[in-house]
């Protein structure tokens, strides 16, 4: 962790100094807001705790629920949530706390005895080590609760409004007016309940659900299939002779399929039972299916095992659909200058699929992440508004792709296994298609932040548009290993990493990195210059990191051109952290395919990359970000 650059710091020093609207923030809610957040889920929650990170951004969240969920309908983690997690700095956290998946038995109808299973496969949940992080099991309300510390614990203070819900809102014509969206909300507890009024905001992030109050505000629809076929759904305490009882499992028998997954703790267990078809005449008939039904079910389809359930902590019953609005925001508007978009909508909100590839939260938690350092580098006067149209593109896209992936898992799923063209199909499957429910198939295409592959072959281990894939190298000042993308806060900066050609920083005169150096640090043009405010930090922005490619002993930050080692806080102190060797036998040019002649690899808030670039293209490197920022006002 960075600090002390304010000053010695003997507490946590994981909770940051009260700044802007965090600084007495009042507990009632304000008749005016910048950003408005409906619903505190998994989307909600990651918004408030990034744009908590701008505090000059007045940001308020309302929750119907009276208080914190108590027990959360999603809970699995998939490894690109963790990283996000690492960001907002609880992944070591939660990965002691939850359940980590690190193989899935297959269990088909045994050919000597159909009655029966037996187990037929147990690959590995990562083959091919798409990430250094874990794929977990996790409450869904205790993923909320770190969120929610980060969120209180960062200068902008921000908390939920419980006990106050949405009703309707409208957006005024007045393109000028600065909270130009008028929202009804209403109060359900406390001594003000059944108390409405109106509130403007600025903008409108809508995070509540698949009944989504917001989205039928702003007259967008879902459009998709038609739930068909049921699973009952348990979290239970239970005894059992099934030998895989803590391993994930696919179960596919004679009676029925199931998805179990062993929760955090021990002795928790969630089971997806299979209650089959829906008639189109059941008028939700099947919803009234009984906990009791649940077990026996399951109990049928795991024979010759069972289970002996002491306690249900939660079920439900719930049917298959897979649903899609055709934006994701208020706006059909594309034209430069044309009003742009006040009010979002994320999560359940815009899309609905299965609960079988543990998508849900996941997809909802980058739906919330992607919008919200928009808006607080918006509002906060870094960026246009043209930024904001790019989230619907951006999200839309990825949510349609995993509504596509989701209904081949899920109606796999839901076939007998004697249906199946082998009696492998479905574990091979699971394996073959591993990098997208772990998070890491979404690339975002071409826009005023993400930049063409014209320089990909300079880093193919970047690929443009896909997450940051991080890896291993050696701190100079210090020796410590450090992982290059764990070193990202969520603090709404952009990250630029500079992998130096050839030459050491000893003999810097002949390196394009000096040169990038000298521009970043003094031309008109670099964004550092350009965009830095009066007052600000150097790395206020931008956060730089080089990366050599001799060894830690091989060179000292003083040989290090001084960009790469800027003075921060009021003190003025060198931070030398940032500069970076290369590891003997897991050197990250060779692991992530970048060119020795080096390389510029930008990544935006989110994780993301933005654009890789070679060391010499400055007017290059300058004309991207005049396309991300604009001057202050």
């Amino acid at each position: 962790m960075h600090f002390h650059q304010h000053g010695y710091v003997s507490a946590d020093p994981r909770i940051e100094a009260a700044a802007g609207y965090g600084i007495d923030r009042p507990e009632d809610l304000p008749d005016e807001v910048d950003v408005l957040i409906v619903g505190s889920g998994p989307a909600g929650m990651v918004a408030a705790a990034q744009l908590s990170q701008y505090p000059e951004v007045n940001t308020r969240m309302i929750e119907k629920r009276d208080s914190r969920l108590v027990i959360g309908q999603a809970d699995g983690i998939q490894a690109r949530s963790v990283e996000t997690f690492q960001a907002f700095g609880f992944a070591e956290e939660i990965m002691r706390e939850g359940y980590h998946i690190i193989d899935m038995a297959f269990w088909n109808p045994d050919p000597q005895n159909p009655e029966h299973i037996i187990r037929t496969g147990r690959p590995k949940d990562d083959e091919t080590g798409i990430s250094e992080f874990p794929h977990l099991i996790v409450n869904q309300a205790r993923v909320l609760d770190y969120f929610a510390q980060f969120a209180k614990q960062s200068p902008g203070r921000i908390v939920p409004d419980y006990g106050i819900e949405f009703v309707d809102l409208k957006v005024d014509d007045d393109s000028a007016s600065k909270h130009p969206v008028t929202v009804t909300v209403r109060y359900i507890a406390g001594e003000r309940a059944g108390e409405e009024r109106t509130i403007r905001a600025g903008y409108v992030v809508g995070c509540d659900g698949a009944r989504s109050g917001v989205r039928k505000s702003i007259g967008r629809t879902m459009i998709g299939d038609q739930a068909n076929h049921a699973w009952g759904v348990m979290d239970v305490l239970a005894n059992s002779d099934f030998p895989d009882i803590r391993t994930k499992c696919a179960i596919s028998s004679k009676h029925g399929n199931i998805l179990h997954i062993p929760r955090e703790g021990g002795h928790l267990f969630r089971m997806y039972v299979d209650l089959g078809e829906v008639p189109e005449d059941d008028a939700r008939k099947v919803r009234q299916t009984s906990v009791d039904e649940i077990i026996d079910r399951a109990n049928a389809i795991i024979s010759p095992y069972s289970i002996d359930v002491k306690d249900v902590a939660w079920h439900s019953v719930y049917e298959v659909g897979h649903r899609l609005t055709d934006a994701f925001d208020d706006t059909d508007e594309t034209a430069v200058g044309s009003p742009s978009p006040r009010v979002f909508i994320t999560g359940d909100a815009c899309h609905t699929h299965s609960a079988k590839a543990g998508q849900g939260m996941n997809v909802s938690m980058q739906d919330g992440f992607n919008i919200s350092w928009k808006l607080g580098q918006v509002i906060s006067g870094r960026s246009s508004q043209e930024l904001l149209r790019t989230y619907s593109d951006e999200r839309q896209v990825t949510a349609k792709n995993l509504i596509d992936f989701d209904k081949e898992w899920s109606t796999l799923m839901a076939t007998p296994q004697e249906d199946l063209p082998d009696e492998t199909y479905l574990q091979d499957f699971y394996v073959k298609t591993a990098e997208f429910p772990a998070g890491f198939m979404t690339e975002y295409t071409e826009s005023m932040i993400t930049a063409s592959t014209e320089h990909q072959e300079l880093a193919t281990g970047f690929p443009v548009g896909k997450r940051f894939k991080s890896a291993q190298v050696q701190r100079s000042c210090d020796s410590n290993f450090i992982h290059l993308g764990h070193r990202a806060r969520a603090d709404g900066r952009w990250r630029v990493y500079v992998f130096a050609d050839a030459p050491a920083p000893t003999d810097a005169t002949s390196s394009k990195v000096t040169e990038l150096a000298d521009w970043l640090n003094a031309d008109p043009a670099s964004p550092l210059v350009k965009y830095r405010r009066a007052g600000e930090d150097l790395d206020s922005l931008l956060e730089l990191s080089v990366i050599y490619q001799q060894g830690h002993t091989e060179f000292s930050f003083p040989d290090v051109p001084t960009v790469f080692r800027p003075h921060v806080g009021e003190f003025d102190l060198e931070y030398v952290e940032k500069i970076y060797a290369t590891l003997e036998g897991e050197d990250i040019f060779e692991e992530r395919g970048i060119s020795r002649d080096g390389a510029v690899v930008v990544v935006r808030p989110d994780q993301y990359v933005s654009g890789i670039f070679p060391l010499d293209a400055h007017d290059e490197i300058g004309n991207f970000f005049d396309g991300v920022f604009v001057s202050e006002q």
